[in-house]
């Protein structure tokens, strides 16, 4: 994953100059706050992809299977996490965003419907398989 934050870091370094000749060309202060903000959102992903890295090859006590020039594919076996094989929770998420989105246009008043129903729904999602004291 080290690959993966410089990634990110030349993205930022790219977006950078970008934006520089980007601001002497032209002068627009729209266009340039936008490269400016990629640069910082490039800059940000690359430093915690970085940070991450580091931290888990400390816990790893090596580099990752992905960094290993010697690392053999059966290294990246073994499980990757959970993954909810049959949830409705992100339907509603989607459809409250929806609602949201066309509450701007048609009126406030499906906007606040938006809002609680996507709260409800976020909170249906992340506790889908909170049952007792610290269950999953």
């Amino acid at each position: 994953m080290r690959v993966q934050a410089f990634l990110f870091y030349g993205c930022a370094v790219f977006f950078l100059a970008t934006t520089v000749v980007y601001w002497l060309w032209s002068g627009d202060w729209t266009g340039t706050t936008a490269l400016s903000l990629s640069v910082g959102l490039a800059g940000l992903i690359g430093f915690y992809v970085h940070f991450t890295v580091r931290r888990l090859e400390k816990a790893n006590q090596g580099p990752l299977y992905e960094d290993d020039p010697q690392g053999e594919i059966a290294s990246a076996a073994g499980e990757l996490g959970f993954f909810s094989p049959h949830s409705w929770w992100p339907l509603f998420v989607g459809l409250s965003a929806a609602c949201i989105a066309l509450g701007v246009v048609f009126g406030w008043w499906m906007v606040i419907l938006g809002t609680f129903a996507i709260l409800m729904s976020t909170i249906g999602l992340v506790f889908e398989y909170y049952r007792g004291h610290f269950a999953h």
